[in-house]
Formats: structure tokens, sequence, C-alpha cells
């Protein structure tokens, strides 16, 4: 458990300045699962240059249909090259998880298929990759500097971009990440 008592499922972990590893610099990860056994979480805070939602499905050779070309997310850098769609509660398919009843997670094919014919959820976010933590690792991780969580605001998934999200989740727990400090102290 985590050092407040609690797993993170559901809520989003953002990395503070300074951070010290660059893959996670400005991260928002939407932690999808959280418990004694480990962790998984979504990176939501980039977006993979010149990859749209129309080339995951060309992969696939599924038409386009009615699919948005949304900008695919830079997931995490575990298993880079797997796919994950965050998405509204409005659908779910054979390995759909839900997260805290906040939003659902899938990652087979059918979910791309079921976006791109009009049936799939509501709201959707596409990513490659996820943030992986063994059992006890990130509840160590979150006893250093580091990571800050936050509860795992809706509007924060759909309704901003994902350059915007690290402040804008910061903002919304109320704090200036300009004013924290990049490292720890020592006594």
């Amino acid at each position: 458990m985590t050092a407040r008592g609690a797993f993170l499922s559901g809520q989003f972990l953002l990395a503070m300045p300074g951070i010290g590893d660059p893959r996670f610099e400005r991260s928002v990860i939407a932690m999808c699962a959280h418990d004694s056994e480990g962790a998984l979480g979504i990176g939501l805070g980039a977006t993979i240059d010149g990859l749209g939602f129309h080339d995951l499905l060309d992969q696939f050779e599924i038409a386009h249909g009615v699919a948005e070309d949304k900008r695919v997310h830079f997931g995490g850098p575990v298993e880079p090259r797997r796919g994950f769609v965050i998405h509204s509660s409005d659908w779910g398919g054979q390995d759909t998880i839900d997260v805290a009843g906040r939003w659902a997670l899938s990652g087979t094919v059918d979910i791309l298929r079921a976006i791109a014919g009009g049936t799939g959820p509501a709201q959707w976010i596409a990513a490659l990759g996820y943030a992986g933590w063994g059992e006890g690792q990130l509840d160590a991780e979150l006893t250093r500097h580091g990571w800050f969580s936050t509860k795992g605001d809706i509007a924060l998934l759909y309704d901003t971009a994902a350059e915007d999200r690290w402040s804008a989740a910061y903002d919304g727990a109320g704090i200036d990440p300009r004013m924290l400090a990049n490292r720890t102290g020592t006594a």
C-alpha cells in the first residue's frame, strides 16, 4: 500500500519537477491497476509524433470507418509496441477492466474494430506502451521525491490536450508546480 494507506487505481500519478528520469519528465499516468502485487498505468502526458489512430487501424487492416484520427499517446516505456485504450465505461469487451468506476481499460483488437465501426465507447484515448511497477516498487518510489498522486478527474482524460494535462492536473490539485522543489531535502 502507499504511504497514505490506499492503492492508486483510478487516480493520476504526476511526475514532480526534477524526477530524474527523462522518460517520465512531466508525466501524467492514469493508474489502471495498483495492489500488493504491483502497479500498471498508462501515460497520457505526451503523444507519439506522427502516429495517429488511423495508423493503428491500418496495421490491423481495419477500415477507418467513423474513427477519428486522434493522436496516439506514449503510454510508457514498457512494451512500447503493445496498445491500450482508456475509455468510458459504456463499452466492454472480453478483456476490459473497470478502473475504480472512473474509466475502463481495454487492450485487444476488438476495441479498435468497435471504435472504427461506431459501436465503441463514447470517449477514448489510445496509447502504446505502459508504465509498470513490481511488488512494492511503486510504494517505495512514493516515499521518495518523484511522484505526486491526485484524483482521477475525468475532464483531465477527455477534455484536456496531452501537452496541457500535467499543468492542469497540478492546477486541479491546487498546486503550482513551479513552487515545488526539484529534490528532497536531507536531515
